[in-house]
């Protein structure tokens, strides 16, 4: 049976493309404002180049859609894979250039760190998210804090810091520590020090590590010296993608599309030096 789209077609249009290539997972969402048509999830990092204008055309053809409905494009722009970065921006800007719709980046792990949490909140059950979140917005506790990661080997992790406060997951984490590249181990002792620095009213009842946990969690395990640790295996997913870029382009917050770039990020000179003496 053919589904109703009514609410695709109100007008003013907010239907938008977004995609992501950055990790082992080409993540990408068609959206009706804030709302989640169809999304697509297809693994395998050496091949996004083969799938990401199938899949953006398949997204829209489910929906009985063409380019001409589309009134926005968001990209991820990393920091990750070099090449799968490269590939989903050069996507993005080739279509907003050849489609005259503007295109927004958004933060890859912003989105892991979104989708993550909201995995490990699922993993938890109804309870669990209440305690959790209410602790963060009652003002009794602190908000929770998120530690997203992309292996970036030798030690290594792209990561950076969110909290989350709000009493449901409509809005997005908020931001606390820019995207970087960083040695874990320096990235943990930093995350403690910060930590031991806080009021206790105000250090974070759970402390969520979630991605690609797997290498990176024995060294996070000194973390539960302050709070409680939640360990969250998770690969982005094109939703969260879809609402981190939503909002930007309900915002109007557009990049200048010969301008924009992938975010490679670099390590800070201190932990370079570090990793070159080992």
């Amino acid at each position: 049976m053919q589904r109703e789209h009514t609410d695709v077609n109100v007008k003013p249009r907010e239907r938008f493309l977004t995609l992501d290539t950055a990790t082992t997972v080409m993540a990408a969402a068609l959206m009706n404002g804030r709302e989640l048509l169809g999304e697509s999830n297809v693994y395998g990092e050496r091949n996004h180049s083969v799938h990401v204008i199938s899949e953006l055309e398949r997204l829209l053809n489910e929906e009985g859609l063409t380019r001409d409905d589309v009134d926005g494009i968001a990209v991820g722009v990393g920091p990750g894979s070099y090449t799968g970065i490269r590939i989903a921006v050069t996507a993005a800007k080739t279509l907003a250039w050849a489609w005259g719709v503007p295109v927004t980046s958004i933060s890859t792990l912003h989105a892991l760190a979104w989708g993550g949490w909201n995995r490990g909140i699922e993993m938890k059950g109804q309870e669990g998210k209440n305690e959790s979140v209410n602790n963060g917005s009652s003002g009794a506790q602190a908000a929770d804090w998120i530690v997203p990661v992309l292996d970036a080997r030798r030690g290594q992790v792209y990561t950076g810091l969110f909290d989350v406060s709000t009493v449901d997951d409509v809005e997005s984490p908020q931001r606390l520590e820019p995207d970087a590249i960083r040695l874990m181990t320096a990235w943990t002792d930093d995350l403690l020090q910060r930590l031991e620095a806080l009021p206790s009213e105000e250090r974070p009842p759970v402390i969520w590590l979630v991605g690609e946990t797997a290498v990176h969690a024995e060294t996070a395990e000194r973390l539960r010296a302050w709070s409680e640790l939640r360990i969250v295996p998770y690969e982005l997913e094109g939703r969260w993608v879809g609402r981190l870029g939503a909002d930007k382009l309900l915002r109007q917050e557009h990049d200048e599309l010969h301008t924009l770039v992938p975010n490679y990020t670099q390590l800070a000179e201190a932990e370079a030096n570090l990793l070159r003496q080992r």
